[in-house]
């Protein structure tokens, strides 16, 4: 309650100092759920203050953190890079808390189980044996309770079938509603998939149980049902101060989490915490929320939240996601896997500040005993303690919203508040939409994610193509990836490519990269009037919560317009390339970028490799006065062998390793050409030639050349996706066009043997094969039907012209009879 007894509205706008100069920014508040004008608690409008909700690090990061932080990563540069705010970025990596203490102790229990029963010759001995079928049993008496209770490996494939056959293989209709929004429709998806994976892992060790093999392939088999089995059997047995076991887990994928960060382009945090470095500050965080009479400790020594007590001195719970605030299913995630069974505590929507450790669990000293931060509680703890009483901006997941950040809002006002005077701890927040397969989120536990590395080692993807797709969607929207998304990826990178592969040849050959002032054209000044209309655009765009999808459509428009402008000059052209650059360099798209270097045009990947650029330039040249002087009418022979022996190269003497593939294809097309010139061969087979070196030979290296008009010499570029996916369709038309061919041609062959078939039949005889038909007359056409009616006028003149023609055919086929 405000001093004056009246209840203060659930978002109050910050105000800014009236000298401050603020851009006309708006942010999607999820407080407010609208956009609201964004000011900074910093009275001069300059500094803002961040803090990210990290990765908890117990595996590798999978697509779904990818579009999470690169989205961030992309407001985070914009807010910087364009409208110029000191952004202090503070992010957490959760490195203690359910998911981690069971992934570390079961991974331990694991390591140890195999060096106890390890064997010299690497063989499976009956106790290894005897141990994983008691594993095996574990695992579906807990995951797969259908099953019979004395279900074995040998009987496992028919028990599940006739126990889990239409779960485990959805119907069509069971497969549409998966696509479905809305939480009923997601629970359904999630038990199918769920109920999947327990009975691939149990299919996976039904394999090893029977052939036990050699030691490293029994384990791969049967490590997930070994991992809860000796953690039941052993996991209570850990001591508590032993958090080495957890460290060296969580201490490992951070490092792998950061590796794919940068591997993304994601900035690095400006302060990086972590819950296990801060847990005296989190015991203090709770007992002043306890002091403060929102919190109270129970007599196992945990603590929770009281939100009752919380909403009875006039605090607002649930302002993220109010419609969830009584959702069973959702606290009692929001609690951690660890935390289900009787509790002491007072109501069951109270969240745990404090959790008293179980044996086997780690733990840290505290007033209530021995035991652990809960999950919410550490973000609060952290980012209160690094940035203050006030956040301008707190971001993570959508699905974060509750309970975690509703619980982190709740516990950081319940913290800093004092009777009569309510803190607003966070003024923005931002939750940026999840990556979905098939309407799902992507999960861990579900096995339905890739990680960042598999996609970037696949090359299906890679960081620049990863963010244009978040680019192209609204930061706050789910993105489902399908092949419309795909090729819309695509399609954009490429047309960027070939802007700036254009943009860089024309600047290379103005006067050595430097443009000198020529008269503008009408063409000039309507693309330079389009290129103003595009930067106020981009603003407005930006300004309206950082509207990235508006942006990438105003890029790619004015691009088209440069592509069909005619007689541009080239400083118009470089002037609109490094706008361009400059824009896509804010939004990440560029590792090397360099928003200090005004005159840098592109991003990097558009020049082919060092190691080739001594041989393929000189090929590339060879065979462009080649082609010129296959197209003058009179081959010059002479001047084409001149040409070849005249090539040189700038390159050292052996050649390298990384240039011999080069060399070799430069040294061969110099001798094919010589070759051909000294057989005084034909155009055609020149020109041939230079197609195969195009198309074969380095098109096999990842090089391209761009045939242009005269004089212009060929384009040399790397292959991007965009050129490789124009050849494949090309060639793919190419096939069904054959194939199509084909078919016409085996069509009509047939219909002539048809016809032939039908002109050996004699056409006295031709009617006379029918059932239709009683009486004919002297030349075999019908007179009277089956029925017995005399046959109409009508149709004995239908009659009369088919026999005609069979006639014909007749007579034309018996020639050929007898010159056989």
């Amino acid at each position: 309650m405000a001093s004056d007894g009246r209840k203060q509205p659930p978002w109050i706008p910050p105000q800014a100092r009236p000298d401050a100069q603020l851009p006309r920014l708006k942010i999607y508040n999820s407080l407010t759920r609208s956009k609201d004008d964004f000011v900074p608690v910093d009275p001069t409008g300059r500094m803002v203050t961040w803090y990210a909700c990290g990765p908890t690090v117990y595996e590798d990061a999978h697509l779904g953190h990818a579009k999470n932080y690169v989205s961030t990563d992309i407001i985070r540069r914009i807010m910087k890079d364009y409208f110029g705010f000191r952004v202090k970025f503070v992010m957490n990596t959760t490195d203690i808390d359910d998911k981690i203490i069971l992934q570390g102790r079961q991974q331990y229990l694991l390591a140890r189980f195999k060096q106890e029963h390890a064997t010299e010759d690497d063989s499976v001995s009956d106790s290894i044996l005897a141990e994983a079928k008691a594993a095996f049993r574990h695992y579906i008496g807990k995951n797969l309770p259908s099953l019979p209770s004395d279900t074995s490996p040998e009987t496992f494939p028919e028990a599940a079938d006739k126990a889990y056959k239409e779960k485990a293989e959805p119907s069509p209709l069971a497969d549409a509603a998966t696509a479905k929004q809305g939480q009923q429709g997601q629970a359904v998806t999630v038990a199918d998939l769920l109920l999947k994976a327990h009975i691939g892992t149990a299919r996976s060790a039904v394999e090893a149980l029977q052939a036990p093999g050699k030691l490293p392939e029994f384990f791969t088999k049967t490590d997930d049902i070994l991992l809860p089995y000796l953690d039941a059997l052993h996991g209570a047995e850990m001591d508590s101060n032993n958090h080495k076991i957890y460290l060296e887990l969580t201490q490992k994928f951070e490092r792998r989490f950061f590796e794919d960060m940068n591997a993304l382009n994601v900035l690095a945090p400006d302060q990086l915490t972590r819950v296990t470095e801060y847990v005296p500050q989190i015991v203090r965080f709770v007992e002043k929320i306890v002091a403060n009479g929102f919190g109270y400790a129970t007599p196992e020594g945990s603590v929770y939240f009281d939100i009752d007590s919380f909403e009875k001195a006039g605090h607002s719970y649930s302002r993220l996601e109010p419609w969830n605030k009584n959702d069973p299913a959702l606290q009692a995630d929001g609690e951690g896997s660890l935390s289900k069974g009787r509790s002491m505590k007072r109501s069951e929507n109270h969240f745990a500040l404090w959790k008293a450790s179980k044996p086997g669990e780690p733990a840290w000293p505290s007033p209530w005993g021995h035991g652990r931060p809960g999950w919410h509680i550490e973000c609060s703890a952290m980012a209160s303690e690094v940035i203050g009483k006030t956040i301008d901006i707190h971001s993570g997941g959508v699905d974060l919203r509750f309970p975690h950040h509703d619980n982190e809002l709740a516990q950081s006002e319940a913290y800093w508040s004092t009777p009569g005077c309510q803190v607003q701890w966070t003024n923005y927040f931002i939750h940026m939409g999840q990556l979905r397969i098939r309407g799902l989120k992507m999960s861990k536990s579900l096995k339905n994610y890739t990680t960042i590395r598999t996609v970037l080692s696949q090359k299906e993807w890679s960081a620049r193509s990863l963010r244009i797709c978040f680019l192209l969607m609204p930061w706050q929207d789910g993105i489902e990836v399908t092949d419309e998304l795909m090729k819309a990826v695509v399609s954009w990178e490429g047309k960027l490519n070939n802007f700036f592969l254009k943009s860089l040849d024309l600047w290379k050959h103005s006067s050595a990269g430097t443009t000198t002032m020529q008269e503008l054209g009408m063409a000039d000044q309507q693309l330079l009037s389009a290129l103003d209309k595009a930067k106020a655009d981009v603003d407005t765009a930006l300004c309206d919560s950082f509207n990235t999808s508006a942006v990438m459509r105003i890029l790619s428009d004015l691009v088209t317009e440069s592509n069909s402008a005619e007689a541009l000059s080239d400083q118009t052209v470089i002037l609109l390339a490094r706008w361009v650059t400059r824009i896509v360099t804010i939004f990440g798209l560029d590792p090397e970028g360099d928003l200090s270097n005004l005159v840098r045009i592109g991003w990097s990947g558009l020049d082919i490799p060092a190691p080739a650029k001594p041989y393929i330039y000189p090929a590339s040249q060879l065979r462009d006065k080649v082609r010129t002087l296959a197209y003058s009418g009179s081959v010059d022979h002479t001047a084409i062998a001149k040409l070849a022996d005249g090539i040189t190269i700038a390159a050292s003497t052996p050649v390298v390793e990384s240039s011999k593939p080069y060399d070799q294809v430069l040294q061969q097309f110099r001798t094919n050409v010589k070759a051909l010139a000294a057989q005084q061969a034909p155009a055609k087979d020149l020109l041939a030639l230079c197609d195969q070196l195009r198309d074969v030979h380095l098109w096999n290296l990842g090089i391209y050349l761009e045939d242009r008009n005269n004089p212009q010499p060929a384009l040399v570029r790397p292959l991007d996706k965009l050129l490789i996916e124009a050849r494949a369709e090309r060639e793919s038309a190419g096939t069904a066009k054959a194939k199509a061919k084909l078919e016409q041609e085996a069509r009509k062959a047939e219909r002539e043997k048809e016809l032939r078939e039908r002109a050996k039949v004699d056409p006295l005889l031709m009617f006379r094969t029918s059932d239709e038909y009683l009486e004919w007359d002297e030349s075999g056409i019908p007179t009277v039907d089956a029925a017995g009616n005399v046959v109409s006028k009508n149709r004995r003149k239908k009659l009369v012209k088919e026999w005609e023609k069979q006639k014909k055919r007749h007579d034309e086929w018996l020639p050929t009879q007898q010159a056989a």
